[in-house]
């Protein structure tokens, strides 16, 4: 019993390196091969045939199967068809020869019933053959079993050679040497024939012409004497002869057939190879402009989609819109559900919009992550987008119900109109996309088209970030201080660091603008390092202008806590000029409070350091109570929108003494923020606040100037206080 490993395990080969369809395709013309031979697999591995039945049960026998097996198959295949196709030309030639046999036969002497025996026998095996080439050729034998056509043909060409080797015999007074000596022509001339008629399976001629050559060779010896025996010689020589041209003729048709199978395999594989290769870039070609999550198409087919649409909209004066569409709290899904309902939310969503849109004249596509986008062409292309946006508004506010779960979700859209908005796909794009972002800040869940106005802020934010290192690097941008005064008597108490910077061709450029043009080319380190630096510097000069005391407050952005270390880099300032920690106030919005991760152990760590703590703009948000004890911090600033207009109106001073109250309780100061007008500074100092901060006492301003209001506003202060 032999095991196999090659051939049989070709198919799982082949589906790993060329796909399952070619390897499916080998699997079943392995499968035909082993139906035509009888075969059949008795375990992954082993391929067995039946042998002659023993006791019960059939012995098996296995078998090897390679391509070499496989090849001599396929030659055997074709030896065994070329043999039936040759052969009623070659009964056909046999029967001439027989009757002339025959003929001379009875031309010299008188028919004997020997010699139409003779003449019976070989017809009657010629029709033998005929009957046997033709079943086989009707039952297919030469293809499915080649062996045993080959066999039975061999048989029955031997017997027909055997009957002409009784010639000789059936002849009465046979004379070697005088007339019937042509019927040594024509049996060898018979054999000559079956020699080439059989020149593709050598046994065929031996079986027919030995026993041909042998009568020769024995009547010869027998009633020719040494002339005999030299002929018989010479006869047994060419035999010879005869049989090696027979041995090349079969190697020769062997060689051609192997060399015309492999062609044929090897044009039938490129020609397989071709066509699966066809398909599997097919496959490629649709795998690389699909999104395989959503069956939508993705960016790379969206990109060409709108590129191709804009130009036939030029080229026909047409107009195209562009939808670009943003899941809202997609992320929240994914982290509080799981990325499988994430995955089935976004192919829920992507499902909804491709039924509810008309196919024609629209594309829709997943641009990535939760990002969709909708291409619409047409003359009314803007009345189209309209109620597209609202479609998908439409179908992102009902439920989605995903594997048992039930999400709710919406959506925010911009639109953008070629030519009104853009004249090429990239800015048709962006567009689209400013248009999206717009629409979210106005509070999401809704759309927006795109205002050339977004277009013009975009580039002054462009150039804000592209020119605020430099500005930086060179001092333009610098920081403005607002002096905080006691409301009792204007006493200077401290100074708030304000980033100012005059931009050569925008101008003033907003202290927002600039901490948004940092956090986004990641300058807010060298921003903030920058306006406490000049905080330090400012410090180390109040001593001298008689505020030993006074503060310096520094703004600090929530966002910034998440990008580097705060404390760390004041550290190193406070170091460095030699100031104590305690007299540079950090400035917090309230959105840092409600960072217990990030921005709460940064907080802390300025604590730990000695920096004093500030919540600016409060009221104005949500603060934690526990957070602003556990932090221990320092100053509340009111929001300037409580302090405008205090003093005449009873709703914000209610508010404000609640905030005085609240300071009181945790013992912090308070520090309006907004005060204008002397009114507003009485009722606040009633009210209990102590400190103010506003356009009333000073407006910012640098440090040249500083230094100078500070002298004069301390002149004023020793003029009032002698008034009074």
């Amino acid at each position: 019993m032999r095991r196999f490993s090659d051939s049989l395990t070709m198919s799982s080969q082949e589906d790993a390196a060329f796909g399952p369809e070619i390897g499916s395709k080998f699997s079943e013309r392995f499968k035909s091969f082993l139906y035509d031979n009888d075969l059949h697999l008795r375990s992954e591995n082993e391929l067995c045939l039946p042998c002659q039945p023993g006791g019960s049960e059939f012995e098996e026998a296995v078998i090897a199967v390679d391509d070499d097996k496989l090849m001599q198959l396929e030659i055997r295949r074709i030896q065994a068809a070329t043999m039936v196709t040759r052969l009623p030309a070659s009964v056909l030639g046999n029967a001439a020869l027989t009757f002339s046999a025959f003929a001379l036969v009875a031309a010299e002497h008188a028919p004997t019933q020997p010699a139409f025996l003779w003449l019976v026998c070989t017809l009657g095996l010629l029709v033998l053959r005929l009957v046997v080439g033709h079943c086989a050729q009707r039952s297919d034998l030469p293809r499915r079993n080649p062996e045993l056509s080959l066999r039975l043909l061999t048989v029955t060409t031997g017997l027909s050679g055997i009957a002409w080797g009784a010639l000789p015999f059936c002849v009465d007074a046979f004379n070697t040497f005088g007339l019937e000596g042509g019927l040594y022509v024509l049996m060898l001339g018979a054999s000559a024939g079956s020699l080439m008629l059989s020149i593709g399976y050598r046994w065929l001629a031996i079986v027919f012409s030995l026993p041909a050559y042998l009568s020769i060779t024995t009547s010869l010896m027998m009633h020719g004497g040494v002339v005999g025996f030299i002929l018989s010689c010479n006869i047994l020589a060419l035999a010879l002869i005869l049989y090696r041209s027979a041995l090349i003729g079969e190697t020769m048709f062997i060689d051609s057939a192997t060399r015309k199978l492999h062609a044929t395999k090897m044009a039938s594989s490129l020609g397989a190879a071709n066509a699966d290769i066809m398909q599997a870039n097919a496959r490629l070609e649709l795998l690389a402009s699909c999104d395989p999550l959503t069956g939508l198409a993705n960016r790379a087919a969206f990109n060409v989609a709108l590129q191709q649409g804009i130009e036939e909209a030029a080229a026909s004066n047409g107009r195209l819109a562009l939808l670009v569409i943003d899941l809202d709290r997609f992320k929240h899904v994914n982290d509080t559900m799981g990325h499988k309902i994430g995955d089935a939310l976004l192919s829920e969503f992507g499902r909804r919009i491709r039924n509810s849109l008309p196919s024609e004249g629209t594309l829709i596509a997943r641009l990535g992550g939760d990002e969709f986008a909708v291409i619409l062409e047409g003359k009314d292309a803007s009345a189209e987008a309209s109620r597209t946006a609202e479609i998908v508004l439409r179908q992102c506010r009902l439920p989605f119900a995903l594997d048992g779960q039930t999400c709710s979700i919406g959506t925010s859209v911009g639109v953008a109109l070629y030519p009104d908005h853009a004249s090429t796909a990239e800015e048709l794009f962006v567009s689209a996309d400013m248009a999206l972002y717009r629409s979210k800040d106005l509070g999401r869940g809704r759309w927006r088209k795109f205002d050339p106005k977004l277009r013009e802020a975009a580039e002054r934010q462009r150039q804000i970030e592209r020119d605020l290192l430099a500005a930086i690097e060179s001092g333009e941008l610098e920081a403005w201080f607002q002096p905080q005064v006691l409301l009792a008597d204007e006493s200077i108490i401290g100074f708030e660091a304000l980033v100012r910077w005059h931009h050569p061709t925008l101008g003033f450029i907003a202290p927002p603008e600039i901490v948004q043009a940092a956090h986004a080319v990641h300058l807010s380190d060298r921003l903030t390092g920058t306006i406490a630096e000049a905080g330090c510097l400012l410090l180390q000069r109040l001593p001298g202008l008689g505020l030993p005391e006074a503060t310096v407050a520094v703004n600090v952005s929530p966002r910034e806590f998440a990008l580097y270390s705060v404390a760390e880099l004041l550290d190193r300032l406070v170091e460095r000029h030699q100031i104590r920690p305690e007299l540079l106030e950090i400035e917090i919005t309230e959105e840092a409070l409600l960072d217990t991760v990030i921005a709460g152990e940064q907080l802390k760590r300025l604590e730990q350091s000695g920096f004093a703590l500030a919540v600016d703009d409060f009221g104005a948000g949500h603060s934690s109570l526990t957070r602003l004890i556990d932090l221990k911090v320092d100053r509340l600033k009111i929001d300037r929108g409580l302090t405008a207009n205090v003093a005449a109106s009873a709703r914000n001073q209610a508010i404000i003494t609640a905030l005085v109250g609240l300071g009181e309780a945790l013992t912090m100061d308070m520090l309006a923020e907004g005060v204008e007008t002397p009114e507003d500074a009485a009722a606040l100092l009633q009210l209990g606040c102590t400190l103010g901060q506003g356009y009333l006492f000073a407006r910012p301003m640098p440090v040249s100037r500083l230094v100078g209001w500070i002298a004069e506003h301390g002149r004023r202060s020793v003029s009032r206080r002698a008034v009074a």
